[in-house]
C-alpha cells in the first residue's frame, strides 16, 4: 500500500511538471484584426440630382392625391376591435334586408347591415351572405395613400 502511495505522489509531480511546460509554451499567433473600410457619404442637395432612393419627382403626392381614402364618418362601435377579432354569429332577415350577427371579443353580438363599419382598417360591409360577410378595408400604400383590400368574416363556431 505504501508503494502505491508513493507511486501516487511521483506521478503528480510529473503532471505537474508537464503542466508548467504547456503553460511556458507559446500560442499560435492571432491573424490582424481586418480593415474597416469607410465610406464617403453624399446628401443630394443638388435639384438637379435625384435620390435614388426617393421618391420620383412628385410621385408621392400623385400617389397620395389618386386612389380611394377614407370616408369621413361618425365612428361605429365595431371600429374599435380588430378585424380579427371578430366573429360571425349569424344572420337575420331576408335576401334584400339581410343582416348579419357579428359577436365582438368581449361578447357582445351586433347587428350590421350593408354599408356599416367595422375593423381597425376603415372596413365596410359590401355584402351579406349566409355563410360569410365580404369586408372592403382601406389600409395604408406605403406611399402616402390608401388601397382597398378584401377580407369577409367567415360563419363560425358561435361558442365561447
Amino acid at each position: 500500500m505504501l508503494l502505491v502511495g508513493l507511486l501516487g505522489c511521483t506521478a503528480s509531480d510529473d503532471v505537474h511538471q508537464w503542466v508548467a511546460q504547456e503553460k511556458a509554451k507559446k500560442g499560435a499567433p492571432l491573424k490582424p484584426l481586418p480593415v474597416v473600410k469607410t465610406f464617403e457619404t453624399f446628401l443630394y442637395k443638388d435639384k438637379a440630382l435625384r435620390d435614388p432612393f426617393g421618391p420620383g419627382a412628385g410621385e408621392q403626392d400623385q400617389t397620395a392625391s389618386n386612389g380611394p381614402r377614407p370616408e369621413e364618418h361618425v365612428r361605429e362601435p365595431l371600429e374599435s376591435f380588430p378585424l380579427d377579432g371578430l366573429k360571425m354569429s349569424g344572420t337575420l332577415g331576408t335576401d334584400k334586408q339581410m343582416e348579419g350577427l357579428i359577436r365582438d371579443t368581449d361578447g357582445v353580438i351586433h347587428r350590421v347591415r350593408v354599408g356599416n363599419y367595422l375593423g381597425q382598417n376603415y372596413g365596410r360591409v359590401t355584402a351579406i351572405n349566409d355563410d360569410h360577410i365580404d369586408i372592403v378595408e382601406l389600409v395604408p400604400n406605403g406611399t402616402g395613400g390608401w388601397m382597398e383590400r378584401q377580407a369577409s368574416i367567415a360563419l363560425g363556431d358561435a361558442k365561447k
